[in-house]
């Protein structure tokens, strides 16, 4: 795989000089104009040290508009990176649509490091380049240009530039014992760089191999490279970007659905209701201290019809926990910030530190929700969703976060008694307002949306709870319970 980039290339500076000029240019033009598309850029740049790809990084700095070009390094994950799902920090650096984002030492670095350096199994490292495989798809799908390119020294110039650098003054600062240290497991870097980049250069994201010898020639490659690869995106059909998604082709016979078989008679008595609130708030608390304590997150996802009674049911769960120890996020519309990234972005950022609860009010499930029902999102869109969203959860479970999904149910005639209630009391009025009514109106057509929802991402890891919730008091105890018995067999 790397024998064509280990041929000592090299680039007359006249000839570089002379199509550096008119390379910025286009380049800044590039930038202005991607600025106006529904896409945004993401180059990652990894390689062999001492390959320039620091210097790369900083030339295409130097080269375009800084405003519209955000690099991030990734280093070893901190404190806070390591109590969060491994590609936390990743996702929170996504670029959004119209510019160009830059990871430097990308989710590439670590498996490849921890396998050279015997930390990690040949299972291990299979294991998380499908994950990168399935996570580089699913930006992809999303409408990201994902430009990856891999900065490559043979054995011998990788040996000469260490000396290089170390021989010279101003640039001995630069040599590390680390470096040093590589020379001597640089054949065992190479097969596992090259295991990597076949296992993860796709159709949709393939690796292109730049060598990194001769500084003038790896900067015009670099360059003409994100010229004409993002000039080639601009120029594409959009309708050929939209992927076709899974097979839709199951039909319901009739309108029938999971939620009509929900026993909606659940009740509790006052008294009852006090007697168990207070038992499991105070069970609750204990846990809760726990978890912390251990570094335990729980992230819990809340989503119901209008008026379920899900903010009654958050208040209840709150009142058992440490006011630092705990985040309510309430999901509304996406604002314009997170409509420029992929719809999961704004979840992943929300998410706490180990030993924190995270509670969602409505969550990533709007996309096959009021997305896939209002015809916010395509129908590729919505579709594929389900995969995403599993493989989302799917990594919460695997860092070993707690994962809750409440369905809160009522029915049709329990919603209406609540809207005209709600419009009787003063401090609730604003919870109604004419879409309230308007959704209503499509009540078959998301009762048919949540029972695919709960097909197809009620999985082993992360499954879905359906609360019976036409008596309130019912629904709120049995919230805690099902929160109590799950955190009671992790701890």
């Amino acid at each position: 795989m790397f024998e064509a980039a280990e041929l000592g290339r090299t680039l007359d500076k006249d000839i570089y000089k002379k199509e550096l000029p008119d390379l910025r240019a286009e380049l800044l033009q590039i930038q202005q104009e991607l600025l106006g598309c529904n896409f945004p850029v993401l180059v990652l740049i990894s390689g062999v040290d001492g390959a320039g790809k620091g210097e790369m990084v900083n030339q295409l700095h130097e080269w375009m508009d800084p405003r519209h070009l955000e690099t991030t390094a990734f280093d070893a994950p901190t404190d806070e990176e390591k109590e969060r799902p491994h590609f936390w920090r990743y996702w929170r650096a996504l670029p959004p649509k119209g510019k160009i984002g830059i990871h430097f030492s990308s989710w590439y670095s670590d498996p490849i490091t921890q396998k050279v350096e015997g930390k990690i199994a040949d299972h291990d490292l299979e294991a998380y380049l499908s994950r990168i495989n399935i996570l580089e798809k699913m930006l992809v799908d999303d409408g990201v240009l994902l430009i990856k390119l891999w900065l490559h020294l043979g054995k011998k110039h990788y040996k000469e530039r260490i000396k290089s650098l170390a021989a010279d003054p101003k640039t001995a600062w630069r040599v590390t014992q680390k470096n040093i240290d590589n020379i001597k497991v640089y054949d065992s870097f190479r097969e596992v760089a090259e295991i990597t980049l076949t296992q993860t250069s796709t159709g949709q994201a393939p690796w292109i191999i730049v060598e990194g010898y001769d500084a003038n020639y790896r900067s015009l490659t670099v360059g003409r490279l994100l010229r004409d690869m993002i000039r080639k995106r601009m120029d594409t059909d959009p309708r050929v970007l939209v992927s076709p998604g899974m097979d839709w082709s199951s039909k319901a016979v009739d309108k029938t659905t999971l939620l009509d078989f929900v026993d909606l008679e659940k009740s509790l008595g006052k008294k009852e209701y006090l007697e168990q609130l207070t038992h499991y708030q105070a069970h609750l608390s204990e846990l809760a201290r726990k978890a912390h304590k251990n570094k335990i997150s729980t992230v819990m996802a809340l989503e119901g019809w209008d008026a379920a009674g899900k903010g009654g049911m958050i208040r209840r769960i709150i009142h058992a926990l440490d006011a630092r120890h705990y985040r309510v996020i309430p999901v509304a519309a996406p604002t314009d910030e997170e409509k420029a990234r992929h719809y999961l972005w704004r979840f992943w950022r929300h998410l706490q530190r180990g030993g924190h609860f995270t509670i969602f009010d409505r969550t990533w499930y709007g996309r096959v929700l009021v997305e896939r029902i209002e015809g916010y999102a395509r129908e590729d869109e919505w579709i594929r969703a389900y995969q995403e969203i599993n493989e989302f959860e799917e990594e919460l479970t695997e860092h070993g976060i707690v994962l809750m999904k409440y369905w809160l149910h009522i029915d049709k005639d329990e919603q209406l008694a609540r809207f005209k209630a709600r419009e009787q009391i003063s401090y609730k009025q604003h919870k109604i307002t004419d879409e309230d009514y308007r959704n209503r109106e499509r009540w078959d057509d998301y009762a048919m949306a949540i029972a695919d929802m709960v097909e197809r991402t009620s999985t082993r890891h992360a499954p879905w709870d359906i609360i019976e919730g036409n008596d309130k008091r019912y629904a709120r105890v049995r919230a805690l319970q099902l929160l109590c018995e799950r955190l009671e067999k992790v701890l």
